[in-house]
């Protein structure tokens, strides 16, 4: 079972095909990036103001499930204010040195784009304190009783984090973040136009139809519509002569176990192991990550935020509880408690 929950399709978690298409889709501007309505009419004022004062931006985070916009905003950001990027990772940076460096080769409002930034360290993540109050960082020079510490000036620089478990955030690092943003699930006319401007660029042709199709099936991600118009592409070249319409993507993706729901095997098996091994619940998390073999981690972050969110589940005191949509999913007659 852990082998197959790994590999799903409908997985939000970036892949290697998707390196392959995701920089050619992404927009460059916050006009042409679609969603997120919110966070982009507030981006659009911070961006302007600060333009307009020639400060850099305050510090950014972003947080929310994987696959929703975070490093496609932040590239925007950069291309809005006109500066340069850096781009690392939580786990990437090791040792307080490595974030030093990173810092003091930035320069005068450039863009430091950390993901993951809940994997940071706690001796990283102390360095960068005084980085983002004061644009200073102190580096010890030196050891032993002969070492001594000296404060080094950085240019202004905005950092902007990116967390899909902002609970596991620090709140000395939280609090130093002037502008922190939900990412939100995406509608399904939201992910039409992401369907339809991706095919543009892919040169895929496709119909309003077999978008609504793609789009309702796309579990809400960004991420997940490119990847599926992908493979859905591959059929309809290979079995319909290259055009991709409702009876297409829905032939297509039932072939590839992503239901009407958006839903794949790996979130079937989870609902009928509360439906019918603990009768719809409620079970502990821990209880029904060991009966499907899957961490109880993985399965909070990567699985259950969108059947939550979608009323599959309930997230109760006492446990996890199957709602009438899971048994409706599933063909069984729901079981009021």
């Amino acid at each position: 079972m852990r082998g197959y929950m790994e590999k799903r399709i409908i997985s939000t978690q970036i892949t290697e095909e998707d390196y392959g298409i995701e920089n050619s889709l992404r927009p460059l501007s916050l006009d042409d990036y679609v969603g997120q309505n919110k966070v982009k009419s507030n981006l659009k004022v911070y961006i302007e103001a600060a333009k307009e004062r020639g400060e850099a931006l305050d510090h950014v985070l972003f947080y929310g499930p994987p696959g929703l916009g975070k490093t496609t905003l932040a590239g925007i950001i950069a291309n809005e204010m006109g500066v340069n990027i850096k781009v690392t990772s939580g786990p990437a940076i090791e040792k307080p040195g490595d974030m030093a460096a990173i810092l003091n080769n930035l320069s005068e409002g450039d863009i430091l784009f950390v993901d993951e930034i809940h994997r940071l360290n706690r001796q990283v993540e102390e360095v960068l304190y005084p980085a983002m109050e004061d644009y200073k960082i102190d580096i010890m020079i030196g050891k032993g009783a002969t070492a001594r510490s000296i404060r080094l000036e950085l240019p202004q620089f905005t950092l902007i984090g990116a967390t899909t478990r902002a609970g596991l955030l620090s709140a000395p690092l939280r609090d130093r973040f002037g502008v922190v943003s939900h990412m939100e699930f995406y509608t399904v006319p939201e992910l039409e136009k992401i369907i339809i401007r991706s095919a543009n660029v892919l040169n895929v042709d496709i119909d309003s139809d077999g978008a609504h199709e793609l789009a309702r099936r796309s579990r809400g991600t960004p991420r997940l519509a490119n990847r599926l118009l992908k493979r859905v592409r591959d059929f309809a070249q290979v079995k319909y002569n290259g055009h991709i319409n409702k009876d297409v993507a829905d032939y297509a993706l039932n072939l590839l176990d992503v239901d009407r729901d958006g839903l794949d095997r790996n979130d079937r098996v989870i609902l009928t192991t509360i439906v019918d091994k603990f009768d719809g619940g409620p079970v502990g998390i821990e209880t029904l990550a060991a009966s499907i073999g899957e961490d109880s981690g993985t399965l909070e972050d990567v699985y259950e935020p969108y059947l939550i969110q979608n009323g599959y589940i309930n997230r109760t005191p006492r446990g996890r509880v199957a709602t009438k949509a899971a048994y409706d999913n599933l063909g069984r007659p729901f079981k009021q408690k």
